[in-house]
């Protein structure tokens, strides 16, 4: 009876686990805030698209970038940009190499056979004194699709990321409110 409940402590501690694992904050590889781990509200959802997604908000006065996050689920990778006060306007395709930063033109490697590129406006990734809120601006990644992630853009209020995969597989973009969070989901 004793071995039986044990068991059964045990199922219910890794479903607990599992269960707490699809929320945004919960499948992050680093934790930059204790608000990560917040059940998050979805207040945007996309269909899958292998497609264009535009979203503007010009209006809006430019968010600052605070942590990028990324992570693995069963079915797929995901990239979670995280905001000071709101989600910024955004641009999400596939794009063919080269590869470029924004401000010097000059080509840049990023790994993968597809460059899924995320441009955010009004946004920046500095502080108003010029220091980098994200000190990782490059990171190789060792995830099922995902393989790097790059900034190529931090210039006159747009911030750009492009995701190196290995294939250009099918995503979708979540918006989240508390904290305001820019979610990339793609499928393995």
């Amino acid at each position: 009876m004793t071995k039986a409940r044990n068991l059964a402590a045990a199922i219910a501690v890794i479903a607990s686990a599992v269960l707490a694992g699809c929320g945004a904050g919960a499948m992050n590889e680093q934790h930059d805030s204790p608000q990560a781990k917040a059940e998050p509200d979805t207040t945007h959802e996309t269909a899958w698209t292998a497609g264009i997604i535009d979203q503007a908000k010009s209006d809006a006065p430019a968010s600052t970038l605070v942590a990028v996050r990324t992570a693995t689920h069963e079915e797929l990778d995901r990239v979670v940009f995280e905001f000071d006060e709101r989600v910024p306007g955004y641009h999400l395709e596939y794009i063919d190499q080269p590869v470029r930063k924004c401000g010097s033109g000059r080509t840049t490697q990023v790994a993968g056979d597809g460059w899924l590129e995320i441009r955010m406006y009004p946004a920046n990734a500095h502080t108003s004194e010029g220091e980098p809120t994200i000190a990782e601006r490059e990171r190789m990644l060792n995830l099922p699709v995902l393989s790097e992630l790059e900034l190529t853009c931090d210039f006159e209020a747009v911030v750009t990321w492009v995701l190196g995969v290995e294939s250009p597989n099918r995503y979708r973009v979540s918006e989240l409110s508390g904290p305001p969070q820019l979610i990339i989901d793609i499928r393995h």
